[in-house]
């Protein structure tokens, strides 16, 4: 609970019913036991001078580089390192809106426990709705980014995407929608995955199960190579408005330009083209990602 789950000694003397000065002692004679080692290491300069370099190329407030260790995958280090920058940066009254996909999800399991009472994680793209918990749903993402910051979730009860534009736009106007999205625009944090569009234009299994053969015919046209908040952009960094964007539940990427921190969350080599897309869009502040996948972009740009 000490070292895995950031409690405080006062919290694990409550939960198991002894005294902090035997909790105290239990903690000390676990480190001289063996049971407990703990090892710091200095950052990587490559990283460091990576994370200076992204900055500058790109324009960004914050760059956060993970160096992946042999046994480390990169959706741990990188989610440890984001998690942490987000935790020294926010407070007891931070409000942090949410997107979705694998990386926030790794995100969320990392953050470490906070007592943010006043706090509150925003819903800011619609419901999956599929079960699958591999897709890592808005919903439960946010639920569960609340719980560890100790404060409140505020849903967007609609699906992702819709049947038509005209429910889609019908479906804006309402009360809860319109409260949710505009909370989400005026966050302090917003913490969002890049999605990449593959060749056949195939955006990943998050908007996947919305797409038909004239919708990824579409994206092939208009060259789309990244989406976010289930918007489409092209290489250049231009936001892309195709038909399945005027039925998807989200907020508009420019209102991105309200929030303090906007932060990107991914990695990988078949992510390069997407992410470069969306760091040229100018809507994200901070990027987090490991080491490989920074020098790709810097190559790339």
């Amino acid at each position: 609970m000490y070292y895995l789950e950031d409690a405080s000694q006062d919290d694990i003397a409550r939960t198991v019913g002894y005294s902090r000065p035997t909790v105290s002692r239990m903690l000390t004679e676990a480190r001289q036991s063996g049971m407990v080692h703990i090892s710091i290491s200095e950052p990587a300069a490559g990283s460091m001078d990576e994370e200076r370099r992204l900055r500058e190329v790109y324009g960004l407030e914050v760059a956060l580089v993970a160096a992946v260790e042999p046994r480390t995958q990169p959706a741990e280090a990188v989610a440890r390192l984001a998690s942490l920058a987000v935790a020294e940066r926010g407070n007891e009254r931070s409000m942090i809106a949410l997107s979705n996909g694998t990386s926030l999800r790794a995100f969320v399991h990392a953050m470490p426990r906070q007592r943010w009472s006043y706090s509150g994680v925003i819903q800011m793209v619609g419901s999956i709705g599929s079960g699958d918990p591999l897709l890592a749903d808005s919903p439960e993402l946010c639920r569960s980014l609340a719980a560890r910051l100790g404060g409140t979730f505020r849903p967007l009860p609609v699906p992702l995407v819709l049947g038509s534009t005209e429910v889609a736009r019908s479906m804006r106007q309402e009360e809860v929608v319109l409260t949710s999205l505009e909370l989400a625009a005026r966050s302090d944090i917003a913490l969002l995955g890049v999605g990449a569009i593959d060749h056949r234009g195939h955006p990943g299994p998050i908007l996947g199960p919305f797409m038909g053969s004239a919708q990824t015919n579409e994206l092939r046209r208009v060259g789309a190579v990244a989406h976010l908040c289930g918007h489409f952009f092209d290489a250049k960094g231009r936001h892309l408005r195709t038909s399945l964007c005027e039925r998807t539940m989200a907020m508009e990427p420019e209102r991105l330009a309200g929030i303090g921190l906007v932060m990107a969350m991914a990695w990988g080599t078949d992510k390069v083209p997407a992410i470069a897309a969306i760091l040229k869009a100018g809507l994200i502040t901070g990027l987090a990602t490991d080491q490989s996948t920074a020098r790709l972009l810097l190559d790339y740009a």
